[in-house]
């Protein structure tokens, strides 16, 4: 459980959470005990400035003989929550009744004598712990011969300050990290689910059930880019498995005819069967054209596991890419003649080149073998070469049924046929090697009117003609 990603994934999640709301809370609660510091700090300051012109004020009166009131320091620190202390000489009646007066080991004498207000954290006398105060002297015409201090203890910005703020934040925190993990779940869930469908589908392709369902995910992002191409990869498997099924059949069947006419007449002439000579040379005919077409099956599906191995040895010769056409078009003259086919042959130009000119030959032979097979009695099958500017290319047409928009691409993959006769490598085999000899297949289909294959080879292939010799 804890290795899944169903776990992992909201536990790492939630543990971000944790970690950057417990760093963020760190900060805050720095912060905010460094401002609620500088705040006791302003706060001392200018009561220490307001009583010590109030102390001022009491001294001018005095001067001009005025009535003097006199402030206790009780009713001055019930005022401003604050002690109140004195360093230096008082030198007025109508002072301030129950100060304290201080020594100067508790501050810093000198600074309030120079007219220095200034903040400092000190023990006042019958006192613990570190308390905060703000000195501010008093004085007139630039002579200071004293000071009040206010203070506060430093524990009351914990107690009355950043403690009560940690409680809020601790509380804020906790339901932050609940929603977060809320949140989580469900983002891990969204995520984890399809990942985890497809992990299934994908044991069950895996034990070879290609019919699995793929789960359905958005598209736009990642995990739905994944599910489609997994959906596509299944797909191709059950393909793959189909096509390897439908070989099996159409190679046993290509192999099993052959082989019964060839082991019927040999059986007949080892018997002594046969004894008309035109009958026996017809059956040694018979058992020559079986056995050149298991040989060419044989030599297909050898040629085709070559190209898949990337083992294959490509010859460099000057083609006369006219002589090649003439060739492949005059083996298949009486199949075409034999179903009444419209059979001809547009050769223009004799263009050569250098190629392998065995594996061209190939390569227009299946072509011309795939449109006489699809072309019905009385239909038309046209073979054409031409020398465009920059390609040489030669074209097989044919008034066959054409092929639809979604099988022109599964008609070159190998084993794969709209029907169960052949072995559905000739056109695999073609295009595998048209690549080979750098060119390629182009295909032109209207479905109900017929296909048009064209061989397409580069320019540079083209051997340049001789110039004619001098005279």
């Amino acid at each position: 459980m804890f290795r899944s990603l169903r776990f992992r994934l909201p536990a790492l999640f939630f543990a971000g959470i944790l970690l950057s709301g417990l760093i963020s809370a760190v900060i805050a609660l720095q912060l905010f005990k460094s401002y609620a510091h500088a705040q006791a700090q302003h706060d001392l300051r200018r009561e220490a400035l307001g009583i010590a012109d109030l102390y001022n004020n009491q001294a001018e009166a005095y001067a001009d003989n005025a009535d003097v009131n006199t402030f206790t320091a009780e009713n001055l620190e019930a005022a401003t929550g604050d002690h109140i202390y004195f360093a230096g000489v008082q030198l007025f009646p109508g002072q301030i009744d129950g100060l304290v007066t201080v020594r100067d080991r508790y501050v810093d004498i000198k600074r309030i004598h120079a007219g220095e207000t200034f903040p400092f954290t000190w023990t006042p006398p019958g006192h613990h712990g570190n308390w905060l105060a703000v000195a501010s002297p008093v004085g007139e015409n630039g002579s200071y011969f004293g000071g009040f201090i206010l203070t506060r203890p430093a524990s009351v910005l914990r107690t009355g300050g950043w403690l009560p703020l940690l409680g809020r934040l601790a509380l804020a925190f906790a339901g932050g990290v609940f929603v977060a993990g809320a949140f989580g779940w469900y983002l891990s869930r969204r995520v984890t689910e399809p990942v985890l469908a497809l992990s299934d589908a994908a044991d069950e392709i895996a034990a070879g059930r290609y019919d699995v369902e793929i789960p359905t995910v958005p598209e736009g992002d990642e995990i739905g880019h994944l599910s489609e191409r997994f959906r596509e990869m299944a797909a191709r498997l059950a393909e793959a498995e189909q096509l390897e099924r439908n070989f099996l059949m159409s190679v046993s069947h290509e192999l099993r005819t052959p082989l019964t006419a060839i082991r019927g007449h040999v059986a007949a002439l080892a018997e002594g069967l046969v004894d008309d000579p035109e009958a026996r040379d017809h059956s040694l005919e018979v058992v020559e054209r079986e056995t050149a077409r298991l040989e060419r099956l044989v030599g297909d599906v050898l040629d085709l596991a070559k190209l898949d191995a990337h083992r294959f040895t490509v010859m460099e010769e000057e083609v006369d890419m006219g002589f090649v056409c003439e060739q492949a078009f005059s083996a298949f003259a009486e199949a075409a003649r034999s179903r009444g086919l419209d059979y001809s042959a547009q050769i223009d130009e004799r263009p050569t080149i250098v190629s392998d000119g065995d594996r061209l030959l190939q390569i227009i032979s299946n072509l011309l073998a795939n449109a006489i097979r699809w072309t019905p009695d009385g239909g038309r099958v046209e073979l054409e070469l031409a020398n465009r500017i920059d390609t040489v290319c030669v074209s097989v047409s044919d008034t066959g049924p054409g092929i639809k928009p979604e099988e022109r691409e599964r008609i070159f993959r190998p084993f794969w046929s709209r029907d169960t006769g052949g072995t559905g490598l000739g056109l695999a085999i073609a295009r595998e090697l048209a690549l080979a000899l750098g060119g390629r297949i182009e295909l032109d289909s209207v479905p109900g009117e017929g296909s048009r294959f064209t061989l397409v080879l580069p320019l540079h292939a083209v051997v340049p003609a001789p110039e004619p010799a001098a005279v």
